[in-house]
């Protein structure tokens, strides 16, 4: 489980960094999105990788930390992907705005 999580979290990186290098904005975008994904998976896996371990401590058990996974990277992450959201959509309604006024979607605003 943890060589899958790290070659997804490498490869999302390498996508979004590559992408983030292309001349296009729609381009740029999509790859700080992919960026963004990789962090969160990177910070969910700082959570320790379980399998079907509750977050909470049940009542009257006993307190092994060992047997649950942590909440905080979790409550980390989802605060992420929604921040995350707000952000693509921003930027989509700039991009949207920068067409119209420019004509082009370069990044730096030659064809060529």
């Amino acid at each position: 489980m943890e060589l899958v999580l790290a070659l997804g979290i490498g490869i999302l990186t390498g996508s979004g960094v590559w992408l983030i290098l292309r001349p296009r904005t729609f381009q740029v975008i999509i790859g700080l999105s992919l960026l963004s994904y990789a962090v969160n998976l990177f910070i969910y896996a700082m959570g320790r990788l379980r399998v079907d371990a509750p977050a909470i401590v049940e009542r009257g058990g006993a307190a092994d930390p060992a047997q649950y996974a942590d909440p905080l990277p979790q409550a980390l992450v989802l605060t992420a992907i929604v921040i995350s959201f707000a952000m693509t959509a921003l930027l989509l309604v700039v991009l949207l705005a920068a067409r119209g006024l420019t004509g082009t979607d370069h990044v730096d605003g030659d064809e060529g």
